[in-house]
């Protein structure tokens, strides 16, 4: 009996570890997603003000739409979403597997 408990507890500790790792992918690519933003819409913008002096303000158009970009990865990874976050996608991941048990136990 101490063998099935002792075997569950580190299956739900592997489980909780890769949650957490995939978690932290999520986490490092938008920081490297951002780190690109910043880096690449200053260049645009030095390029921009060094070919006509800010007569007209292109880069402002790639910072707009890219910055769409990435406030909705910030929204979807830190769970800011109030329709669709983590919380959300759990219940519904519990409620289909609720479903699918209760489907089999009367087929």
């Amino acid at each position: 009996m101490e063998y099935l408990e002792i075997k569950q507890t580190r299956n739900t500790q592997d489980a909780k570890y890769l949650k957490a790792k995939e978690r932290l992918a999520e986490v490092k690519k938008f920081y490297t997603s951002l780190i690109s933003y910043i880096v690449f819409i200053v260049f645009l913008g030095a390029l921009n003000y060094y070919t006509n002096e800010w007569r007209y303000m292109w880069f402002l158009w790639a910072a707009f739409g890219w910055g769409i970009g990435i406030t909705v990865q910030a929204i979807k990874v830190f769970g800011m979403s109030p329709f669709f976050g983590r919380n959300w996608e759990e219940r519904k991941i519990r409620e289909f597997m609720e479903e699918e048990e209760n489907q089999n136990r009367w087929n």
